[in-house]
């Protein structure tokens, strides 16, 4: 492996404040992007996986970071637990509630998400896996075929009773026309959202082309992602015993850093276009 470039994880604002150290910070940041860059030179088959990072530089809040969704408002995980969701009423308007609002339907990919069609257009990525649920990476031009959204999409709506499946615009409409929890109108079942729930199961087939991938690949990339959500976090475990090289793009800390050869910690909307130019 090469020699694992860092550039250092506990900065206090009374540190980056002082003009030394945010120098001295910032050089950090430019070798390991420029390591980060060379390895990606150097890469013929890489495999992509990005977290919520990704999109918050689009508006679309994480989940568990300072100002995310779970933490500003605890109640609102319910809206995605399967059990919570089928059980009680309530939670359903009000997610649905949620639905309208969220920030996915106004957002717009970000640089970080053209520099990741720029890689696919460089005909080097082999697969983009995605944790996040707002369809950008699809809307910013990667073609669908070679982006597995391993936790489902927002922009689709599926019957738990007969597994109807239909765009979520449309139920949105019924919602806003004063229907408070739409049930599927082919069997009258509950209706959600085509994203994977708590209680339930990711589907097989995108964890196999994931994971095969990952085992192909000669350089696996993490985006924007804590790496501690599983089984998806362990294609890099997947990834390291075929020999592949690790780079993370990521703010806080991930339980992998130490395996990576290179650890960016910039802005990921400013690191991606360098690497990926």
């Amino acid at each position: 492996m090469v020699d694992r470039v860092s550039t250092g994880t506990n900065r206090s604002l009374d540190a980056v404040q002082q003009p030394c150290v945010r120098d001295r910070l910032e050089r950090m940041d430019l070798e390991a992007t420029g390591s980060a860059a060379a390895l990606v030179d150097s890469s013929r088959r890489i495999v992509v996986l990005t977290g919520a990072g990704v999109s918050t530089d689009s508006g679309i809040p994480d989940f568990r970071g300072p100002d995310g969704l779970w933490t500003r408002d605890p109640d609102a995980e319910k809206y995605s637990s399967i059990a919570y969701y089928l059980a009680d009423p309530e939670i359903r308007r009000r997610a649905w509630q949620h639905r309208l609002t969220n920030p996915a339907w106004t957002a717009t990919p970000n640089p970080g998400h053209d520099a990741l069609v720029d890689l696919e257009r460089s005909g080097r990525l082999e697969l983009l896996v995605t944790q996040n649920i707002d369809g950008l990476h699809v809307r910013a031009g990667n073609d669908p075929s070679g982006v597995v959204e391993v936790h489902g999409t927002i922009r689709s709506a599926r019957c738990v009773s007969c597994d109807w499946r239909g765009p979520m615009a449309d139920v949105l409409d019924r919602v806003r026309a004063g229907e408070p929890d739409p049930s599927c109108e082919v069997c009258g079942g509950v209706v959600k959202s085509a994203t994977v729930f708590f209680g339930e199961s990711l589907d097989p087939e995108d964890l196999r082309r994931s994971f095969d991938a990952a085992a192909r690949c000669d350089l696996l990339v993490c985006i924007g992602t804590s790496l501690q959500v599983y089984p998806v976090a362990d294609m890099v475990p997947t990834a390291l015993r075929s020999g592949a090289r690790l780079i993370i793009v990521n703010a806080e800390v991930t339980p992998y850093d130490d395996a990576a050869d290179v650890v960016v910690r910039g802005s990921i909307s400013e690191v991606l276009p360098k690497l990926f130019a």
